[in-house]
């Protein structure tokens, strides 16, 4: 019997991936282990390894496909002994009429005719939602839909789509009981009982929705403007961070932080660093580096504020594990620092050059960019003196860093000229009151400002 080769979910949240080379073809013979094809993730190329011996007998999924679900068929194995010929002939009947790259997609993102352009006040158009949507490969006819039936977005958890779409349940009909009405795994399985499910005229009740392409499209003249298709990376940042906007009360805490003693203690040691035959020092820390690890030492300081929400119970963390936004051509990756608090601001600082080098390169595995309990995001470098950053679930807390600047300030009643480096913590509410958050926020200033404190 034929054995379908899926497309894999390689991080818990990946949904969609693209398919951007096979480094095997229909014919060739693989065995467990062998590399087979490279897959695109919003953050990182991955290798696919086969699980099963066999001959590849048909390939469904062209490379250069994007937007392909997970789970769904792409190859056909035959296994040993079976005719690869009929296995490639049944998988090719089998397959959809729509397999093509995403090449024809892009006529769907063109502006709409002149002629029909709306006026930019205008009433929306009865249904101008997007085109829905291809099919899945594998989607059977009853498979629910991941929106309502008018459109409008159903938020639930991958795990949810896919019970329901197994059991043929529309989810704009099931109650959410998750976080402002998320659809989870536990509301599919009590709509597969008859419970949770709204009224049929609810579920099809309008919903307010932004505007479509054709109509934001129109407010600007045809041949002044270049429409660039988003990535899979621009997206997956879009969706996650609007759904932290929305899902998570965020509030801000800002303090100054006289950086002197930083700034003068990370020349000291940078100029004492050792050298090897070619003169080249060992390290060169950055402010950055310390940031990271005051902020490890502070969430070790307050424990209450190193945890991550879920609906069911506050994961308290043991360890700091410490994102840092890295900005890249793409868009943005967030590679972790394990353990920060136990780490030397020298490990922490050679672990973020490699982190860095090997995220640009989008070379980073999922376990090195997911996670972590807290961030760090700095602007200093681009002359920012103050902003704020938006949670990145689900973590719980994000530091946003500014620039280090001379200012006056009064101290006993003069005036002096001091560094200074305004932080803004963004803390998720859930989990954390606003005495916690200035708990956490007044332990990193104390280590910031002293820094010989992070060496005891």
């Amino acid at each position: 019997m034929p054995i379908n080769i899926l497309m894999p979910a390689l991080s818990p949240t990946m949904e969609k991936g693209n398919l951007s080379k096979w480094l095997k073809k229909e014919g060739d013979k693989v065995k467990s282990g062998d590399v087979i094809a490279e897959i695109e993730t919003d953050k990182a190329t991955m290798e696919v390894e086969a699980v099963d011996e066999g001959t590849i007998a048909k390939i469904l999924v062209p490379e250069g496909t994007q937007d392909v679900p997970v789970n769904n068929v792409i190859a056909v194995l035959a296994a040993d002994g079976e005719d690869v010929k009929a296995a490639g002939a049944g998988a090719a009947s089998a397959a959809p009429a729509k397999s093509e790259p995403p090449k024809s997609e892009a006529p769907a993102a063109a502006p709409a005719p002149k002629a029909a352009a709306p006026a930019p006040a205008a009433t929306p158009a009865p249904t101008p939602a997007p085109a829905a949507p291809a099919p899945a490969p594998s989607a059977s006819p009853k498979a629910a839909p991941a929106a309502a039936s008018n459109g409008a977005r159903v938020f639930s958890s991958p795990l949810a789509r896919r019970l329901a779409k197994e059991a043929g349940i529309e989810l704009s009909r099931v109650n959410g009981s998750g976080p402002h009405g998320r659809v989870v795994a536990r509301d599919i399985e009590q709509a597969k009982s008859g419970q949770g499910l709204k009224p049929a005229a609810a579920a099809a009740a309008p919903v307010t929705v932004g505007p479509s392409d054709q109509q934001i499209r129109a407010l600007f003249k045809d041949g002044e403007y270049e429409a660039v298709p988003h990535d899979s990376m621009r997206k997956v940042i879009a969706q996650r961070l609007s759904a932290s906007d929305r899902d998570i009360p965020q509030y801000y805490l800002t303090a100054d932080c006289d950086i002197g003693k930083l700034v003068a203690a990370r020349e000291e040691i940078n100029a004492l660093a050792p050298k090897d035959k070619e003169g080249k020092p060992a390290y060169k820390l950055s402010v950055n580096d310390f940031v990271i690890k005051a902020l490890a030492m502070a969430l070790q300081r307050v424990p209450d504020a190193n945890v991550t929400w879920t609906d069911e119970a506050m994961l308290h963390h043991k360890v700091s594990d410490i994102s840092v936004a890295v900005s890249i051509p793409t868009g943005l990756i967030t590679p972790i620092i394990r353990n920060a608090h136990s780490k030397s601001v020298s490990q922490i600082s050679a672990d973020m050059k490699d982190l860095a080098t090997r995220a640009k390169a989008r070379k980073l595995k999922p376990e090195e960019y997911q996670g972590g309990s807290s961030a760090v995001s700095n602007l200093g470098m681009y002359g920012m003196k103050q902003f704020t950053a938006v949670i990145n679930p689900p973590q719980t807390s994000i530091l946003a860093v500014g620039m280090s600047e001379e200012r006056a300030v009064v101290r006993n009643g003069k005036i002096e000229i001091a560094n200074i480096m305004t932080v803004t913590l963004t803390c998720d509410h859930r989990a954390m009151d606003g005495a916690l958050g200035a708990q956490l926020l007044s332990a990193f200033k104390l280590l910031i400002e002293n820094p010989v404190m992070m060496v005891v």
